[in-house]
């Protein structure tokens, strides 16, 4: 009887789908890990706006009965995660960029 995942891990898949930095991929670990914290570091902005925009329209459409509030608080809800897909498919996004260029 043959296992077609004998000798396979779940490093071996995740490795498969895991970005390899592209063009960055020259760069010193410590260059890597800056990166990484400012990406996380945008990430966490993105979301606490998106946390803003929230609480701004649940406050403004209930408690003020302000619409303008509450459009904002969408729009800003809008703006966080939008800015949160965009940095969390940046990896993805180079590597294919460099891909298709090489």
């Amino acid at each position: 009887m043959f296992l077609a995942a004998e000798k396979g891990d779940i490093n071996t898949i995740i490795g498969g789908i895991a970005p390899d930095w592209g063009p960055f991929g020259d760069l010193g670990k410590e260059a890597r890990v800056m990166i990484e914290v400012v990406m996380a570091v945008a990430l966490l902005l993105c979301f606490a706006i998106a946390i803003w925009g929230a609480a701004k329209q649940r406050i403004g459409a209930t408690a003020l009965r302000d619409t303008f509030s509450a459009e904002q608080g969408k729009g800003l809800i809008v703006a966080g995660l939008t800015g949160v897909f965009i940095i969390g498919s940046l990896g993805t996004l180079f590597t294919i960029v460099y891909g298709m260029a090489v």
